[in-house]
């Protein structure tokens, strides 16, 4: 609940467009996410560096694929990036 009632606050800070109490608010989440997985048993540290392979894994197949069909990252569109970043998820 308590993880809720934070991205409800951040959510309400983002519609206002107050970057600085976007950031106040960003970090009460953070917070609250992490007590939520100590409480679940998980190491929040764990997780996040799990995140951070997967997206460095995905990140690089969409590189790879890219190049491999000519194309250039800083001129492909999200949606493009997409296609190969849904790819590297399969994988």
């Amino acid at each position: 609940e308590k993880v809720k009632e934070e991205l409800g606050e951040f959510n309400d800070e983002v519609k206002k467009g107050d970057k600085d109490a976007m950031e106040d608010e960003f970090g009460d989440l953070i917070f609250s996410m992490i007590n939520y997985a100590r409480v679940m048993g998980i190491n929040p540290e764990n997780a996040l560096e799990r995140t951070n392979l997967k997206f460095k894994k995905r990140f690089t197949y969409l590189e790879s694929q890219a190049v491999l069909n000519g194309l250039s990252l800083s001129e492909m569109s999200l949606e493009e990036m997409d296609v190969f970043w849904n790819e590297a998820k399969k994988l």
